[in-house]
């Protein structure tokens, strides 16, 4: 079921415009692809993030809003990430990981220098938060 489910979040993301997002600083182009309202659980949302890395593409280190659980899955290429004080870790197409309130990201960035890689973030927060990554000063 969740395969289908991102499957076809995956199409949706690849026929859809999308809007730009406030993007994180470095090089990598971050766009809101979906913002809904949860109606069985009032004041929160959820919003899918299509984070695109071209070859050798990173984002600084950041955070997210402290209402924020995100679930992150490679659509294409391979991601090398590390999340608060654990090891950097390449997820490849079709691998997911999660990212906890509160959590740091300190490591995003594309795991190869010859092709492009992309993710989708799944966020589930509260309707009201708008800028949905604070970069590390």
């Amino acid at each position: 079921m969740l395969r289908k489910m991102i499957s076809a979040a995956a199409l949706a993301i690849t026929l859809a415009a999308g809007t730009q997002a406030d993007a994180a600083g470095g090089d990598a182009k971050v766009r809101v692809v979906f913002d809904q309202k949860l109606p069985n659980v009032p004041g929160k949302s959820m919003k899918g993030v299509l984070v695109e890395y071209a070859p050798g593409g990173s984002s600084p280190g950041h955070t997210h809003p402290a209402s924020a659980f995100i679930y992150a899955t490679v659509l294409e290429g391979a991601i090398t990430s590390k999340v608060n004080d654990g090891p950097e870790k390449v997820y490849k197409a079709g691998e997911s990981f999660p990212e906890f309130p509160g959590d740091h990201h300190a490591v995003s960035k594309n795991a190869s220098k010859t092709k492009p890689a992309r993710l989708l973030a799944v966020f589930v927060l509260d309707t009201d938060e708008k800028e949905l990554t604070i970069d590390d000063k």
